[in-house]
């Protein structure tokens, strides 16, 4: 089936209507900020209201901003200190459009936000520590440090110095010097810190290898006192055990000088019930401790010790 021409004109007139509609509306929420510009040029106040606003379609263009605060997220940048010591350091920062019709104007986007940012923080940056020296940037306050064994015996030959500034304000002056800046470029600065200080290579080497000296110093100092208490713990070991042994032998000699006297008591009692045959018993006790089958043993005839074998031997 064709359609009528009258059809298509309704089609086209209400194409037409929408694409009108479409570029004569747009919408603005509680996040975004517009500036409207005609033919490249800003018109008007800015709109921050939100909701559905009009603007002449085909010519008229809307431009949104944030409304919300947003990260700056610097490059580490190498900066000598006050007292020439090379160092990274690696900022951020919050910030916001203000004023959305100088924003447009001086830096157009926020691409072109960053790179403003860029050369005014990091140029503060510089500025504030070249004038500081390194310990102002690393410490905030002459907060006394725990000691600890080792940091006691790592500070009695270096004392640290004194600050007198300290790293956060030192980070109040780069913002409030860049805060003063940016609102040329309708940005508003709000905080700004110091995320990461560290040394360059050449100086972290140096570093590391003092960090490693003072630990091998603290562990010869502690080796050597653990050599100390050892000889002193086996001293006493020695000592208590020779205590001991003499303590033993005394006792030991005293038991024998007991036992000994008791059997000289027990052979007088025997002997001084009957001799002879104490003898008796005494001269067979040694012969059986002295005589075997194989020994030999050349005696006078006249020999007391052989008194009780010819005794027998005439009986």
């Amino acid at each position: 089936m064709k359609l009528s021409l009258k059809t298509i004109l309704l089609a086209g007139s209400l194409l037409l209507v929408l694409l009108v509609l479409a570029g004569a509306l747009y919408i603005v929420t509680e996040t975004n900020q517009v500036i409207i510009t005609q033919f490249g040029k800003p018109i008007g106040d800015m709109v921050t209201k939100p909701g559905v606003h009009l603007k002449l379609p085909f010519v008229q263009k809307a431009n949104y901003f944030e409304k919300r605060w947003l990260e700056w997220d610097g490059d580490p940048n190498q900066i000598p200190t006050k007292d020439k010591k090379y160092i990274w350091v690696n900022t951020y920062a919050r910030w916001r459009i203000s004023n959305p019709l100088v924003f447009f104007q001086r830096v157009r986007d926020e691409r072109g936000a960053y790179s403003r940012l860029d050369d005014i923080l990091d140029g503060e940056t510089r500025n504030a520590v070249a004038n500081s020296d390194l310990i102002e940037i690393v410490r905030t306050s002459n907060r006394p440090f725990e000691k600890t064994g080792e940091t006691a015996i790592i500070q009695t030959e270096q004392q640290l110095e004194t600050v007198t500034m300290g790293r956060e304000k030192i980070s109040r002056i780069i913002l409030k010097n860049a805060a003063a800046i940016t609102p040329e470029f309708g940005i508003e600065l709000r905080d700004l810190q110091i995320k990461r200080v560290n040394y360059v290579e050449e100086v972290q080497q140096k570093v590391f290898d003092r960090m490693i000296a003072e630990r091998q110093r603290i562990a010869s100092m502690y080796r050597s006192e653990g050599d100390g208490k050892s000889a002193e713990i086996r001293g006493q070991k020695e000592r208590e055990l020779k205590r001991i042994q003499s303590e033993a032998y005394k006792t030991a000699q005293e038991i024998k000088g007991k036992a000994d006297a008791e059997a000289t008591r027990i052979y007088a009692e025997a002997f001084n019930r009957d001799a002879e045959f104490y003898q008796f018993w005494k001269t067979l006790d040694t012969y059986r401790t002295t005589l075997d089958a194989n020994t030999w043993l050349l005696l006078s005839t006249n020999n007391e010790f052989l008194k009780f074998l010819k005794t027998a031997g005439v009986r």
